[in-house]
């Protein structure tokens, strides 16, 4: 799942609401540890927003911390870390927080986000389905 994750540019095929996300620079540091500088457009019918984040990536630990940069927002903080549970099974706990900038757009686009923000995790677990293959049902 950590790498299903990390894969950022992947974003668009599948998270809601993520129309493009373009990685503007990538470092590596070392064994699995990473930090992409990356910019993110969402979109919700005729809105448009585009915001930068610092992206750590952190394998060994299996977290990725996302720091906000630019846009919007006047704070975004989101988090991920799993842990292997089952064969072929990870625990996920994701944290997101954030406020807009502006009051405006945080009254026309608050309930839209809230709504995305809670479909990311059956996003991201149906992709884990679709590449690595839905979990088999347990037999007698």
């Amino acid at each position: 799942m950590f790498d299903l994750v990390a894969d950022v540019e992947q974003y668009p095929a599948f998270v809601p609401l993520c129309e493009r996300l373009a990685v503007r620079k990538r470092e590596e540091f070392g064994e699995g540890h990473a930090v992409l500088v990356a910019d993110m457009t969402v979109a919700y019918k005729i809105f448009r927003e585009t915001f930068t984040s610092r992206v750590r990536l952190d394998k060994p630990a299996l977290a990725i911390f996302v720091e906000y940069l630019d846009g919007p927002f006047s704070s975004l903080e989101n988090r991920w870390r799993f842990a292997p549970a089952a064969e072929a099974a990870s625990d996920v706990e994701f944290f997101i927080e954030y406020e807009f900038r502006s009051r405006t757009l945080g009254v026309l686009m608050g309930s839209v986000f809230e709504t995305a923000f809670r479909r990311f995790a059956v996003a991201f677990e149906k992709r884990a389905d679709e590449i690595y293959g839905a979990p088999k049902a347990a037999t007698a």
